[in-house]
């Protein structure tokens, strides 16, 4: 490669990175600043399970959408900061690399998707939600990380299989809601049960078949994101 058209090569590659890194930071920034707003509320709170931090902080991890965004940010900085130091060696992402850019993308679509067409109008108590925060986890990340899949350099095909690895954790983490749901004392209502969101609550939904139902749609949404994200890989690493 001639030194103008590697310099050609570089100049995108470099944008891209920075914007990765600025996201990153920014939803570390958008997720610490929503955990020290929880943290503060509960602070608040005149019960012992209201204001029993360990339980507080480990129901705000427990929230797919702090998990996704965690992801996110971690696999972005690490893309950023290897294609920065590639300089041009490199055409693609390693597997691995791109196993975990093709799950954050999923997941964070998913997010997005889900969040704006089944919780956007759900209020929370006054003061628990932090609202630029709100929208840069639910919003502007999944913006992001759709952006990072149609639009950023290094893209590497990976198999159709694939989608087998990004619904491994939802599968898990659905899983593990489900069964710690009912060892958690709500802080706020006092109930013997905690669910991160309504849809999985079957004294919301009239019982676990609704809430089933759920499920399997969210688990159809997303493999087929995952499909998605990986055919657009597919296509990209082609061109």
């Amino acid at each position: 490669m001639t030194p103008a058209a590697l310099q050609a090569t570089r100049t995108p590659t470099l944008l891209w990175d920075v914007v990765r890194v600025v996201a990153a930071v920014l939803i570390v920034a958008a997720a610490a600043r929503q955990l020290g707003q929880s943290v503060s509320f509960a602070l608040t709170t005149d019960t012992a399970h209201g204001s029993h931090l360990p339980t507080v902080v480990a129901n705000f991890l427990s929230f797919f959408t702090i998990e996704s965004n965690l992801l996110a940010a971690a696999v972005l900085l690490v893309a950023a900061i290897r294609s920065f130091r590639a300089r041009g060696r490199e055409a693609q992402d390693p597997a691995w690399l791109a196993t975990l850019l093709v799950c954050a993308s999923t997941y964070m679509i998913v997010t997005g998707v889900v969040y704006n067409v089944l919780l956007r109008g759900i209020e929370l108590p006054q003061g628990q939600t932090v609202p630029w925060s709100n929208e840069v986890l639910h919003v502007v990340g999944p913006l992001v990380m759709l952006l990072d899949v149609l639009l950023a350099p290094r893209r590497r095909a990976l198999p159709w299989s694939a989608i087998g690895v990004v619904v491994l954790y939802p599968i898990a983490w659905a899983a593990y809601t489900l069964l710690r749901a009912n060892t958690v004392v709500a802080p706020l209502s006092g109930d013997p049960w905690w669910y991160p969101y309504p849809f999985l609550d079957p004294h919301l939904q009239g019982g676990y078949g609704v809430v089933a139902a759920y499920i399997a749609a969210i688990a159809v949404l997303i493999s087929l994101a995952g499909w998605g994200v990986i055919a657009a890989g597919r296509r990209r690493a082609r061109a």
